[in-house]
């Protein structure tokens, strides 16, 4: 892809050294591996080392705390990068870094960023419990019951549907403790796998991003350290909100890669395919399909990229997170789709990568706040104006 000269899209010298650093690695070591992964649906374990030791599992976080102290914007490139190539690493990375360590890094006490952070940059993948069979949209109506026992927490109820679960060692997890209260009483708990009566039960079959972990956790009086809670108690609820805005960037910068990646595919080949005699990117309603999607995908990209420079820069970014995803989400679908078309009977086969983006992109208009979300986010802050 060519950089475009809009201030919104320009990188720094640091940005573009991490987002080449990161193509160069996703081309030579991810790429052979993508369509293995797919078809046994199951992620690389070998790949998930390599991201700590190129340090993309930390790069927000603090290089006291061992990450690689960078910016949100480089975390989201790094993520459209992966996701050019493979949406499951994409979103892994995404949610270690755009959820699980921002919500540490901004709620976390010291203690616990102290105990937490240095692991995650360097050897522990994190997970991001909020949804529960009864809960999706309606992401307060929590049932996974928290009891104070004194000297500890113990946590009772299921999640479902949960990213990076079979991976992670270290999950956030949201609980309530008195439901009368509402989402008030809502509490978000730092959760380590082997925390007594905690398991990881079955992993989703799933139509797209097959080797990313979708799980299910199981609580039968899981006991959690009373030091353990993110934030503050009956706080939950506020945590999960301003992390999902962020996340949302995260999201939208996944389904830009997504987008990217079959877009390229789809320009190599339609210049080299032949029809009547010649290449079929030389008849016009082809070429109209072309512009169709790179106008979408430059679209999307100012989308993502504005809202992730508002965030860095500490200003509001809610409704423009919210625009970014929306707008991502669908560009990715819209233009995956058309790649397949062009494609022709090509395109629905395994042997081509656009019928795996095509897959791939439609997660994107349903986890981390539907679309359907978003709309109602954008209209209410609008209507507030």
């Amino acid at each position: 892809m060519s950089d475009t000269v809009n201030p919104l899209t320009m990188l720094t010298e640091d940005e573009l050294a991490f987002r080449d650093a990161i193509r160069e690695f996703a081309e030579g070591e991810i790429k052979p591996l993508v369509t293995e992964m797919d078809q046994n649906a199951a992620m690389n374990q070998d790949l998930v080392k390599k991201f700590f030791e190129m340090g993309i599992m930390g790069i927000e976080t603090p290089e006291n705390y061992g990450g690689a102290g960078a910016s949100f914007m480089t975390a989201c490139l790094i993520v459209e990068e992966l996701g050019r190539v493979d949406g499951s690493t994409s979103v892994l990375v995404d949610v270690q870094n755009t959820l699980v360590t921002n919500a540490f890094l901004k709620w976390g006490s010291e203690a616990m960023k102290e105990k937490y952070l240095p692991k995650m940059a360097t050897e522990w993948v994190g997970a991001y419990a909020l949804s529960e069979s009864s809960s999706g949209s309606d992401a307060f109506a929590l049932k996974l019951k928290a009891e104070d026992k004194g000297d500890k927490w113990l946590l009772n109820g299921n999640k479902l549907w949960i990213t990076n679960a079979k991976e992670a060692s270290v999950f956030i997890c949201f609980a309530n403790m008195n439901p009368e209260l509402g989402y008030k009483g809502i509490t978000a708990f730092v959760v380590e796998k082997d925390f007594p009566g905690f398991k990881v039960g079955k992993k989703e079959e799933k139509l797209g991003i097959r080797a990313s972990s979708t799980c299910e956790l199981l609580f039968e009086n899981c006991e959690v350290p009373k030091e353990n809670i993110l934030g503050e108690v009956g706080k939950g609820y506020k945590v999960a909100i301003e992390t999902l805005n962020e996340g949302r960037i995260g999201i939208g910068a996944q389904m830009l890669g997504i987008a990217q990646g079959s877009y390229e595919a789809t320009l190599n080949y339609i210049q080299g395919r032949e029809q009547f005699g010649k290449p079929i990117s030389s008849f016009q309603g082809v070429q109209f399909q072309l512009a169709e999607m790179r106008t979408t995908l430059e679209a999307t990209r100012l989308l993502v990229y504005n809202a992730a420079r508002l965030k860095d820069a500490g200003m509001p970014f809610v409704e423009e997170a919210a625009i970014a995803k929306l707008y991502a989400s669908r560009a990715a679908e819209k233009i995956a789709s058309m790649s397949v078309d062009l494609f022709g009977g090509n395109g629905f086969t395994s042997e081509y990568p656009v019928e795996k983006f095509y897959r791939d992109a439609k997660i994107g208009q349903i986890y981390e706040g539907t679309s359907n979300m978003q709309l109602q986010t954008i209209a209410k802050m609008e209507l507030s104006k």
